[in-house]
């Protein structure tokens, strides 16, 4: 039996590993699992249909997989999905997804989430990201591995954040934020390029050299959208690191949408 508190309300259709530790005066509904590990802290609402992984660390007054702010919501049978060794700290707030979209609202592995968070529907979230407190994510937001996100980051819905990006406290973001780029203001404008970030995960001076480079091609040349992943392509370079750098950028320009474009 899972290590559960007399006080928790746990349904008895819900799906707990015996190793799950439950705090006091919890409630977990009927259709919840939770793999091995995972502590939940006392006071926490944990219900629709959510799927929380291994090794995760919840801690007290959270409410996870409740229906979406979404007056289209019919009653879908949409999802919430936790990965494995994430941290929840107090208060935050994650919906299950909407059938407007992918149906699914989903937080990666080993992220780090500050208190107050707010991960609305439909947001999909990558690995080894950082939270701070009171970030608030819209509808459809998308954020990709490693990017941090300053304390009070607010993502318009259906924006896009990119891997190993960085945003400024009190961020206002409209627009899709490009990998490895760093961004602050209200509205958000692009600062420079988180190459701090990139040296502490071991990337090499030629790696960087090669983001300083896009850096000029998006930011600093005069180029349209267009015109950059144009120059970008031209960067050609045996050094398989190098081409996963190019690549990462190339896949998230093209796919921008021309009626919202990227932070500037």
């Amino acid at each position: 039996m899972a290590n559960i508190h007399p006080s928790a309300l746990v349904d008895s259709a819900a799906e707990l590993d015996s190793t799950v530790t439950v705090g006091p005066f919890t409630t977990i509904g009927p259709n919840v699992r939770i793999g091995a590990g995972t502590k939940i802290g006392s006071h926490c609402v944990i219900q629709g249909r959510t799927t929380i992984g291994c090794d995760n660390t919840i801690f007290q007054f959270n409410s996870l997989g409740a229906v979406p702010q979404d007056k289209k919501y019919a009653g879908e049978p949409c999802e919430l999905i936790i990965g494995d060794r994430n941290t929840i700290r107090e208060f935050c707030t994650f919906n299950i997804g909407t059938a407007n979209d992918k149906g699914v609202t989903r937080l990666g592995n080993d992220n780090w989430i500050m208190a107050y968070v707010h991960l609305a529907h439909d947001c999909q979230i990558g690995h080894h990201t950082i939270f701070a407190n009171s970030t608030q994510l819209a509808g459809h937001v998308s954020v990709g591995d490693w990017a941090i996100l300053g304390g009070f980051t607010v993502v318009h819905q259906y924006c896009r954040i990119g891997a190993h990006s960085f945003t400024a406290m009190n961020s206002l973001l409209f627009a899709d934020l490009p990998p490895f780029a760093m961004c602050q203001g209200q509205p958000a404008k692009v600062r420079s390029m988180n190459y701090e970030g990139l040296k502490r995960r071991g990337y090499t001076q030629e790696q960087i050299k090669v983001v300083k480079t896009l850096h000029k091609m998006i930011y600093r040349n005069g180029l349209t959208l267009e015109d950059s992943i144009t120059e970008i392509n031209k960067i050609i370079d045996g050094n398989l690191g190098v081409q996963s750098i190019v690549k990462t950028m190339i896949d998230f320009l093209v796919s921008v949408p021309s009626e919202r474009g990227i932070i500037r």
